[in-house]
């Protein structure tokens, strides 16, 4: 499954301990976004100087680009308390209430994954993030009333990989919207020389390059090579992680030179040779795959079609010419494929 992929986008237990020390503590130590940036630190600035507090924000975007670590330093800049949850730890509207009624004015409440919250809870968040205020309802039928509790003026930032998922309603109270991109060769490789500084890890030239380019555009994935890199130096090496100690180990974890590990290979390699190339639906890959689908569609999919590999149509998914030739396949000559992505990926992904 995906928690075990050396590439996942999501965070594993295991970088917990580790995660703090490697976070960006301000705008200037942040790496990338540079629009999402500057655009924040106007809001930013624009709000201290009316003495009030940030428009509620929503940071969208595929997983491990850094909207966790954005809502800290909005925080940190804020000179704000930050208050993190997530959309799937609020199971009850009491839950809710009991985190906006503890605020204190202008500190910054973080939904992460706030495309999960339950939509009862997610009710109970309007009136709060327009108004200030929450509709608490006491005792049932007959003789139900609703009591109305004022909460400080507070800040919410919302985190989503799937924009798509959230109720009409909720997105559009948010004044501040953002979508992180994939990040390009050359800020990965400045996020792996910053991180192996603060992990005191000897890092030779070129090795960040390496690293950076089969990260998926995703620091969080880069990171993670890097750890796995710095473990193999220390094992079969002098300790210091050379190119050929970060090919040695990327091949060892199955990552090959463009970032793709073995799931990635093998939904290639079913929609070619299954499905004579597509199209073909996400379940019936999802099948094919013995995985689930949403596995396919917030971890896998993201990668492959932002590096041209894969095409989404109407009818189903298509295996482009640059995934026959990465996979050293025939493409054939008639095809029903739509003449997009045939020739090269997207520029981030493949040039330094």
């Amino acid at each position: 499954m995906n928690h075990d992929r050396t590439v996942a986008p999501q965070a594993s237990p295991d970088e917990s301990p580790i995660s703090p020390v490697l976070r960006p503590g301000s705008f200037a130590e942040f790496v990338g976004q540079t629009r999402v940036v500057d655009n924040l630190q106007v809001a930013i600035k624009a709000a201290q100087e009316r003495k009030e507090s940030l428009e509620h924000l929503l940071l969208s975007g595929p997983p491990g680009l850094g909207k966790t670590t954005l809502a800290h330093i909005v925080a940190q800049e804020m000179e704000k308390k930050l208050i993190a949850s997530s959309g799937p730890a609020l199971e009850r509207a009491g839950d809710l209430m009991g985190i906006l009624t503890n605020l204190a004015a202008g500190d910054i409440l973080f939904i992460d994954e706030i495309h999960r919250l339950n939509r009862a809870v997610e009710e109970y968040l309007y009136p709060a993030m327009e108004e200030f205020a929450v509709d608490f309802v006491l005792d049932r039928g007959a003789y139900a009333r609703t009591v109305r509790l004022k909460v400080p003026r507070f800040t919410l930032i919302g985190a989503t990989t799937r924009t798509g998922l959230m109720t009409a309603p909720l997105r559009t109270r948010f004044g501040l919207q953002f979508h992180l991109e994939l990040y390009g060769v050359k800020e990965l490789a400045e996020i792996i020389r910053r991180a192996a500084t603060k992990l005191n890890v000897g890092l030779e030239e070129g090795a960040a390059e390496i690293l950076a380019r089969r990260s998926r555009g995703t620091p969080r994935v880069a990171v993670r090579l890097l750890r796995r890199a710095r473990d193999f130096a220390q094992v079969h090496g002098a300790g210091c992680v050379s190119q050929q100690m970060v090919n040695q180990a990327l091949e060892k974890l199955g990552v090959d030179e463009m970032g793709m590990d073995l799931l990635d290979r093998r939904l290639l390699t079913i929609l070619i040779d299954a499905y004579g190339g597509g199209p073909a639906g996400l379940n019936s890959l999802a099948a094919s795959l013995g995985e689930e689908e949403d596995t396919l569609a917030d971890v896998v999919e993201p990668f492959l079609l932002a590096g041209g590999f894969l095409a989404r149509t109407p009818r189903g998914r298509i295996a482009t010419k640059l995934a026959y030739q990465h996979l050293g396949k025939v493409f054939p000559a008639q095809t029903h494929m739509p003449e997009l992505f045939t020739e090269s990926g997207n520029d981030s992904l493949s040039e330094a």
